[in-house]
C-alpha cells in the first residue's frame, strides 16, 4: 500500500538533532524515538525534544505493532540511569521531559520503582521541569500505580492502543482493553489532580463506531488528554496497515473527542503518544 503525501516526513537533520543525538550517546540512553522507529524523530529531535525509554531496550511483551526488541527477560536495571537522564535533561535544556519504557514483566513491580526514581531525579535537579511518563499496565497493581504517582509526575499516560475488538490481534495476550481502562481509572482514584493521557492507533481496520466507543470509554475512565494517530508498519514483521486515515477524518475525531469533554485532543496522521507533548500541554492544557 502506497503512503499518501500527508505521511511523508523529512529525514533527520539540524544542529539540535545532532546535539541531542550526541548527548543520548554520551549518557548511554535509549529513546523510544529510535527504538520504535517513530516517523517524527527528525522533526522532534531537530526541535530539541525527545522521549527517553528507560529500563533497557528489550520488551518482555510481544505486541504485534511494535518494532522494539523482544525477550523473556530485560536487561538488569541500571541504578545510575535516573541520574544520567537528569544530567541529559539539564544538558539539552529540556523544560518538559517525557519518560516511557519497555514492558518489564520480569520485575516484581514491573519497573514502577525505577520510573519513580527517574521522575525524582529530574525533579530534584529542577522542580520547574515538567515530567510526563508513559507507563505499562503494571498488571493493574494499585501499589505499583501509587508508587509511580507518589513521585509526582505532571502527566501520566497509559495507552489503550486500539479498539476493543482488535486487542487480541494487536497487543500481547497479557495486555487488555479492560485492564488498560482500569489502570487509567485507578490513576485518577489515587490522585484526582493527576493529568492522565491515552492514545489510539488508527488504520488497523477499525470502524468509526469502534473508535467513538473507545474514546467514550476513555473519557468515562477520567482520561484528560487523548492522542490519535495513524498506525505505520515499522517493518515487514509487524501488522500490515489496512487503511490510511485522511487528515479530514482525524479532524472529525478531534471534534468528537472535544465534544466528549477531553481537555486536550491531539489528532493527526503523524501524531504519536508524546508528539509535541511540551507545546501541547504547556500552551493548551490548563492544569499548568
Amino acid at each position: 500500500m502506497v503512503k499518501p503525501e500527508w505521511l511523508k516526513t523529512r529525514p533527520p537533520a539540524g544542529i539540535k538533532f545532532l546535539a541531542l543525538k550526541r548527548t543520548m550517546h554520551e549518557h548511554g540512553l535509549n529513546t523510544v524515538c529510535t527504538g520504535a522507529r517513530c516517523p517524527n524523530v527528525g522533526e522532534c529531535w531537530s526541535r530539541g525534544t525527545a522521549a527517553f525509554m528507560i529500563m533497557g531496550s528489550t520488551c518482555t511483551r510481544n505486541c504485534r505493532f511494535c518494532a522494539v526488541k523482544k525477550g523473556r527477560y530485560g536487561e538488569p536495571l541500571d541504578p545510575s540511569e535516573p541520574e544520567r537522564i537528569a544530567r541529559a535533561v539539564r544538558k539539552t535544556g529540556l523544560r518538559y521531559a517525557v519518560l516511557t519504557s519497555v514492558d518489564r514483566d520480569d520485575l516484581p513491580d514491573g519497573g514502577a520503582g525505577h520510573f519513580a526514581d527517574c521522575v525524582r531525579a529530574i525533579k530534584d535537579m529542577n522542580n520547574n521541569i515538567l515530567v510526563e511518563i508513559l507507563i505499562p499496565d503494571l498488571h493493574g497493581d494499585i501499589r505499583c500505580l501509587r508508587r509511580v504517582i507518589d513521585a509526582r509526575p505532571d502527566v501520566v499516560g497509559h495507552n489503550i492502543e486500539t479498539v476493543e475488538e482488535f486487542q487480541a490481534l494487536v497487543r500481547d495476550r497479557r495486555a487488555g482493553y479492560r485492564l488498560s481502562l482500569e489502570v487509567l481509572r485507578n490513576l485518577k482514584k489515587i490522585s484526582s489532580s493527576i493529568c492522565t493521557k491515552s492514545s489510539i492507533m488508527l488504520g488497523l481496520g477499525e470502524t468509526e463506531d469502534m473508535v467513538l466507543k473507545t474514546m467514550d470509554d476513555l473519557r468515562n475512565a477520567g482520561v484528560d488528554i487523548i492522542t490519535l494517530g495513524q498506525y505505520l508498519r515499522p517493518t515487514i514483521k509487524q501488522l500490515e496497515v489496512k487503511e490510511y486515515i485522511s487528515p479530514e477524518k482525524f479532524a472529525f475525531y478531534k471534534r468528537e473527542a472535544e465534544d466528549m469533554g477531553f481537555s486536550l485532543v491531539i489528532s493527526g496522521p503523524l501524531v504519536r503518544s508524546s508528539y509535541m507533548a511540551e507545546d501541547a500541554v504547556k500552551h493548551e492544557f490548563r492544569f499548568f
